[in-house]
C-alpha cells in the first residue's frame, strides 16, 4: 500500500509518502508546500492543490491519510487550516485517493504510543520506524509521515518490526 500523509496548513502544508509491504514501511518521499500571508488566499491554495497533485502523479498512493482540525485555543487560525485541509483533500478526490482522517491524537498515538507526545518524539519514532538516518525535516514533514503511519496502523496492512502484535490482512 502507498499511502500519502498529509499534515494540513496555509503557511506549510507537510507531505509525506510511505509504502508499507507485510511488516515493512519505508519513506518513499516527503516534503512541505510553503506560503507566505503577503500572498493572496486563491493563490496559495492553489500552488497546495498543484503540490498534491503533483505527488500523487509522482508516487501513486491509493491512499490518503490527513491530519483533522484542531481547533485547540486559537480558532481562528483554524479556518485558514481548513482551508489548506480542503484543497489537499480536493486534490486526492480528483485523483481517486481512499481517504482516512485521523485527529492530532490517534496520530501520535500509533506512532509514539501516547497522545501526549511532543514533535520530538513524533519526529525521533518516524526516523527509527522509517529507518531514516535521519529526523525528517521540517516538522510539518515529519508530521505528515506520522500520519501515513497512522493510517497503515489502522488499516493492518504493517506492523511495526520487533512488535508482538500478530495482524491478519486478508486479500
Amino acid at each position: 500500500m502507498i499511502i500519502l500523509g498529509i499534515d494540513p496548513g496555509l503557511a506549510h502544508t507537510g507531505w509525506g509518502v510511505v509504502e508499507t509491504r507485510g511488516p515493512l514501511a519505508r519513506a518513499r518521499a516527503y516534503g512541505c508546500i510553503a506560503s507566505t500571508a503577503n500572498e493572496p488566499i486563491d493563490m496559495r491554495l492553489g500552488r497546495i492543490f498543484r503540490a498534491i497533485t503533483e505527488v500523487i502523479r509522482k508516487y501513486g498512493p491509493t491512499d490518503l491519510s490527513i491530519e483533522s482540525i484542531f481547533f485547540g485555543q486559537n480558532a481562528r487560525s483554524a479556518i485558514p487550516t481548513a482551508q489548506a485541509r480542503g484543497a489537499a483533500i480536493a486534490a486526492c478526490a480528483a485523483s481517486g485517493l481512499a481517504v482516512g482522517e485521523y485527529t492530532p491524537l490517534q496520530i501520535k498515538q500509533a506512532v509514539v504510543g501516547t497522545g501526549a507526545a511532543d514533535k520530538v518524539q513524533v519526529a525521533y519514532m518516524v526516523r527509527h520506524v522509517l529507518a531514516l538516518d535521519h529526523d525528517p525535516e521540517p516538522d510539518h514533514a515529519a508530521d505528515a509521515l506520522a500520519a501515513a503511519l497512522c493510517h497503515a496502523h489502522h488499516s493492518n496492512s504493517y506492523v511495526p518490526a520487533g512488535s508482538s502484535i500478530a495482524m491478519e490482512v486478508s486479500p
